[in-house]
C-alpha cells in the first residue's frame, strides 16, 4: 500500500507521473525527438501555454517540468491567485539570493482565469526572460489568453486520452506498488478496464478516480481479493462523461460541426452533434435557432417545408422544454440534414443588398408605383400596369427592374430539389417575356 502520507492523497494525484518515461499519451509533443520532450530533456524550456480537455495530463506535464528543470520551479492558480501574487514571484526571481543565479519557471494553472489586467503584468517578464511561463488552460489561448503573451509562447495543443491510454494509466495504477494498489489483490478484466475507459471521455483523472472509488467500496471476498465487475463500474460510473462546456470552444466547435454535418446532409452526424449539446445542457432555443438559419440559408427552396419544419420545431421546443424538445429538435434536424441543399434564394439576397448599398439602382417604374390619391394618375403613377391574372399562364410581357438594373440577375435557381420546378417555371415566364408583340 502506499505510505500513510500518500495514501491520504487521491489516487489520480498519487499517480500523477514524476518524469516523461512515466508519462502517457501526447506523442504527438513528448513523443521520442518531439518539441517538448526534447526542451524538457535539455532542460532548455521556452515559455509555453498547454491547452485540451481536462484530464488529458496538462498538470501533471507541469509536474515532470518542476522534476526534470534545474529552474526554480513556482507554480500558481489564477483561480486564488491575483497581480499581488505574480509580483512576488518575479520580485523573487530578480533577486539573485532567493533565485540563487538559476532561471525561474512559473506555471500557472488556468490561466485563462487571469483577466487582462494581470495577464498584462505577466508579459513584459516572460518578454524579457525574467521567467519562464508555462501556461494551462481548457480554452483556446488564441481566444482567452492576450494575444501578445501568446505571440511570446509556443502553444501546444493536447487531445482527448484514446482508450488504450486509459487503460494503460488503470493497470499502472493497479500494478503500482509505491503509489497505486500493487500490494492489493485487484481483480478485474481487460473489457472491464475498457468500460472504464470508455466511460470516461478521455479523461485519465475520471477514470482513476473511478477506479478508486470500486476498490474503496467493494467487499475483500473471502481470499482477501477484490474483484470489479462490469456493474460495480457501472454504479461507479453512471454515465459517460460529456466533454461539452456550453460557455467554452467546444460550444462552439459542436455547433459548428453541427451546421456543418446538416449543410452536409449527413442526419447521423448531425444528430450526434444535437446530442451532445442537448447532454452538455445547451440553450434549447439556441439550437432551435441554427437549425432555422441552416434550414433557410442552407436547404432553401430546393425544400421549402424544411423551413415551415424548423420553424415549428422551434416553436414546440420553446414551448414543451426538455426532455421532450428533443424530439421536435431532432426531426428538424434531420429533415434539415436530409433535404437536397440549394443557397440560390441566400446568395440572391445577399448580391441585391450588395447593390443597393454600394450603388444607384434606379427608380421604380412608374407602371408599378403605388396611386393611392386622386390625380397622381395624371402624372403617371401606375399607368400602364397589366394585371398578370387578366393574361393566359397568369403571366404578361412588362418591365419590373428598374432602368439601372435592368437585366440583371440576381436570384439563379439550381435544378436539386423543389428549385428545379421554380427554374421550369422561370423559363417559362422567361420565353414569355422575350416574345415579340
Amino acid at each position: 500500500m502506499p505510505s500513510e502520507e500518500l495514501s491520504n492523497q487521491p489516487l489520480p494525484y498519487r499517480m500523477a507521473p514524476r518524469n516523461l518515461d512515466e508519462y502517457v499519451g501526447q506523442e504527438h509533443i513528448v513523443g521520442k525527438g518531439k518539441l517538448l520532450r526534447r526542451m524538457i530533456e535539455a532542460d532548455r524550456l521556452s515559455s509555453v501555454i498547454l491547452f485540451g480537455p481536462p484530464g488529458t495530463g496538462k498538470t501533471a506535464l507541469a509536474r515532470v517540468i518542476a522534476n526534470c528543470t534545474t529552474s526554480k520551479f513556482r507554480s500558481i492558480n489564477a483561480v486564488t491567485s491575483g497581480v499581488g501574487d505574480i509580483k512576488a514571484v518575479i520580485e523573487d526571481a530578480k533577486n539573485p539570493l532567493l533565485s540563487e543565479g538559476r532561471k525561474t519557471v512559473l506555471f500557472i494553472d488556468e490561466i485563462h482565469r487571469f483577466n487582462k489586467l494581470q495577464q498584462d503584468a505577466l508579459l513584459p517578464y516572460v518578454e524579457d526572460g525574467t521567467i519562464i511561463l508555462v501556461g494551462a488552460t481548457t480554452e483556446n489561448p488564441f481566444f482567452e489568453v492576450n494575444k501578445a503573451l501568446v505571440s511570446r509562447s509556443t502553444v501546444l495543443q493536447l487531445h482527448s486520452l484514446t482508450d488504450d491510454d486509459i487503460v494503460k494509466i488503470l493497470k499502472n495504477a493497479i500494478q503500482d506498488k509505491e503509489r497505486g494498489y500493487g500490494l492489493t489483490d485487484i481483480r478485474i478484466s481487460d473489457s472491464t478496464l475498457a468500460k472504464i475507459a470508455g466511460l470516461s471521455g478521455g479523461d485519465a483523472r475520471n477514470s482513476l478516480k473511478a477506479l478508486e472509488l470500486a476498490v474503496i467500496t467493494t467487499p475483500s471476498g473471502a481470499d482477501g481479493s477484490i474483484s470489479i465487475t462490469d456493474e460495480v463500474v457501472s454504479e461507479c460510473m453512471q454515465n459517460r462523461t460529456v466533454l461539452f462546456d456550453k460557455d467554452g470552444e467546444s460550444h462552439y466547435d459542436n455547433i459548428s460541426a453541427m451546421i456543418k454535418s446538416m449543410r452536409g446532409s449527413d442526419p447521423d452526424a448531425a444528430i450526434l452533434y444535437l446530442a451532445r449539446a442537448l447532454a452538455g445542457g445547451e440553450d434549447i432555443e439556441f439550437l432551435a435557432r441554427r437549425i432555422l438559419i441552416c434550414a433557410a440559408e442552407d436547404v432553401g427552396l430546393a425544400n421549402p417545408n424544411a423551413l415551415l419544419v424548423a420553424s415549428a420545431a422551434y416553436q414546440a421546443a420553446a414551448s414543451v422544454g426538455m426532455p421532450e424538445a428533443r424530439i421536435p429538435l431532432a426531426e428538424a434536424c434531420i429533415i434539415v440534414a436530409s433535404s437536397p441543399k440549394s443557397n440560390a434564394a441566400y446568395l440572391a439576397i445577399d448580391k441585391a443588398l450588395s447593390d443597393v448599398k454600394s450603388g444607384d439602382t434606379g427608380s421604380v417604374p412608374m407602371h408599378l408605383r403605388n396611386a393611392p390619391a386622386k390625380g397622381m394618375e395624371d402624372l403617371g403613377y401606375a399607368v400602364g400596369y397589366k394585371y398578370a391574372h387578366d393574361y393566359p399562364g397568369h403571366v404578361v410581357k412588362q418591365q419590373y427592374m428598374p432602368d439601372a438594373v435592368l437585366g440583371k440577375k440576381y436570384y439563379e435557381p439550381t435544378d436539386i430539389g423543389y428549385e428545379k420546378r421554380i427554374a421550369e417555371y422561370l423559363d417559362y415566364v422567361e420565353r414569355i417575356m422575350n416574345k415579340d408583340d
